[in-house]
């Protein structure tokens, strides 16, 4: 992709610019992510006691420097993958992959985001800034450029990025990150991404196949996939338990939604076709960290309050 890759013919130029920036950013990714680091962050809030105008500069830092900093991964991802987004269903229009927006401008956004966003990070917390580089680090070069093209472990490699915005968010609030309620938010975003990701590799399987994309599904099969699932929302019943210290009610929400997961995988896999299967899996998987994330968020802003 060239030089003129980054003009725009007037055939082609968008009714939203808006549009091209938040796909280019991949907006979605980011909201999601940002629900995240709140989590982290009013769970940090309510542990060491403070109010919210105690901390409102840092909450402000954190939610701008971390919806820059994950914006700025999804436009290098966007970037690097452009030719294999071209074959995909499901990505096929983003802006890089029909070349409505080119590697140069491409780039300038994202490094300036990227940059803008870990210098509100750190002006937040130093840590917090660490945190959010290793976050857009890992996604970018471990992930994306390293090992999504080249191994099954993908998946697991990414998952430690997207298990960084609890941490942006605690971090920005206190140091103490030794602290077992958020290791326990960490693990939860860690191993969730697993059966998560597993359900989008299946239902996208012959995209990721066509693209050469190696996940577990294309490579090992599906039983493989189903019982390596299995085992994972298995480790979510059990990390669960040490949200304990933190709220007990918490700890019980997430392993009945484990359960009912980890029942709704064994059954719904005998039972259902593969593709409907996996739909139920992933639609389960957003209500699981939905509900955890809220509750979490809920729990420790209404604390501060009464």
């Amino acid at each position: 992709m060239g030089m003129q890759s980054s003009a725009v013919s007037i055939e082609r130029v968008p009714t939203s610019v808006t549009k091209v920036v938040f796909d280019i950013i991949k907006i979605g990714i980011v909201k999601s992510n940002l629900i995240a680091m709140i989590a982290g962050l009013s769970m940090a809030m309510f542990v060491h006691d403070l109010s919210f105008l105690d901390k409102i500069g840092n909450i402000a830092l954190a939610l701008i420097g971390s919806a820059m900093v994950i914006g700025a991964a999804g436009v290098f991802n966007n970037l690097y993958d452009r030719d294999i987004d071209g074959i995909m269903e499901r990505t096929k229009e983003r802006p890089t992959a029909t070349g409505m927006v080119g590697i140069g401008s491409g780039l300038f956004i994202g490094i300036w985001i990227a940059l803008g966003g870990l210098v509100s990070l750190y002006l937040a917390s130093p840590l917090s800034a660490l945190f959010g580089f290793l976050g857009l680090f890992l996604y970018v070069v471990p992930y994306t450029m390293w090992t999504k093209r080249r191994t099954i472990y993908n998946t697991e490699v990414g998952s430690l990025s997207g298990a960084m915005p609890p941490l942006i968010g605690w971090a920005a609030i206190s140091s103490d990150i030794w602290r077992s309620e958020i290791i326990a938010l960490f693990l939860l975003m860690v191993i969730w991404q697993m059966p998560h990701f597993y359900a989008i590799a299946i239902r996208r399987m012959e995209e990721y196949r066509a693209a050469n994309i190696p996940m577990l599904p294309v490579v090992k099969g599906m039983h493989r996939t189903y019982v390596q699932m299995n085992v994972y929302l298995v480790a979510l019943f059990l990390s669960g338990f040490l949200f304990w210290s933190f709220n007990p009610y918490i700890a019980v929400a997430n392993a009945l939604l484990s359960l009912g997961w980890l029942v709704l995988s064994i059954y719904g896999y005998r039972r259902k076709q593969e593709d409907k299967w996996a739909r139920s899996m992933f639609i389960f998987s957003l209500n699981h960290i939905t509900v955890l994330l809220l509750l979490i968020v809920g729990y420790s802003v209404a604390a501060s309050f009464f």
